[in-house]
Formats: structure tokens, sequence, C-alpha cells
């Protein structure tokens, strides 16, 4: 019988490695922009370490905080969500930072919810708070390679349809 490490090992395989700068995606809800404002300024020697990238209006806020550039997709509603998950699922983005209002209804909340689901799947580290994302920015990993684990998803890939 396999040891519980092994086991672990069989059913994991390694994503994309992250290198020392990281892609970090930056989003935030209209009511929480401000608060996502104040993080990056406050973190700004950290964050012009690595690429942004970032949906609409949220990039345009965070370039004139930072004085760097962020690359900028569609807004949010317009689609900006998914194009971010698009990179995600690619393997371009390491780390998400989404300052998300859970008490504001949003017109694109299945997009929303896309996004982080596709996060989970590919294992990339998710702040959804000011609090998650300072823990975040202070890791001793973010200024490492890392290389992080997948679930096998062979068999989901490969089934008969």
């Amino acid at each position: 019988m396999a040891t519980p490490s092994a086991r672990s090992a069989e059913a994991h395989r390694m994503g994309p490695p992250m290198g020392v700068r990281k892609c970090i995606a930056i989003v935030a809800h209209d009511h929480k922009k401000d608060d996502l404002l104040d993080w990056a300024g406050y973190h700004r020697e950290t964050l012009v370490q690595h690429e942004l990238i970032a949906t609409g209006t949220t990039g345009k806020l965070v370039e004139g905080v930072l004085g760097i550039e962020v690359t900028r997709l569609q807004s949010g509603p317009l689609g900006g969500d998914q194009q971010l998950g698009a990179r995600i699922a690619e393997g371009a983005v390491d780390m998400l930072i989404f300052f998300w209002d859970p008490l504001e209804p949003q017109p694109h909340d299945p997009d929303v919810k896309a996004l982080l689901r596709i996060a989970v799947v590919w294992n990339i580290p998710i702040a959804c708070n000011r609090a998650s994302a300072d823990f975040i920015v202070a890791s001793p990993l973010l200024a490492t390679p890392y290389e992080r684990r997948l679930p096998d998803y062979e068999a989901y890939a490969s089934r008969e349809v």
C-alpha cells in the first residue's frame, strides 16, 4: 500500500513554475476600489517588482496610484473577468487579488463566480479582502520561485463523452 505522501504525489502534478517576478491579477468591485487603491499604495514597493494585470477601470486606477504600466483587460462586466479567467487557465497568471463586494449585487455575478472557480481549479493564491492580500504580499514565497501542485485532471480530460 502506498504511503500518504506517495498517494498525494500520484494525485497531483506540477503547474507552470512561478518565477521570482509574479504575474499578479488585480480586480475590485466599484465599492471596493478605494480600499484596493489604498492597499496598492501601501504595498507599492512590492507590487512594482511584479507584472500586474487588471480589469479595465481597476487597472487604470492602479496605474495612477503606482505610476507603472498595468496590463488592462476589458471592464469586468464587459468580459474582463472572463479574459482574466482564460489567462489563469493558460498558466499566465500567478495570483489573484480580488477585492469583491459581498453586499452589493453585481450584474456579472456569474462571471465573478467563474473567475473565482477557475482560480481554485488551477490552484493559484486568491485574496478576496485586504487582510488576505496583506498576507499574500508579505509571504516570503512571493519573492522566490514557486512550483504549485495541481490536481490531476487527466482522467476528467480524457473521459469518454
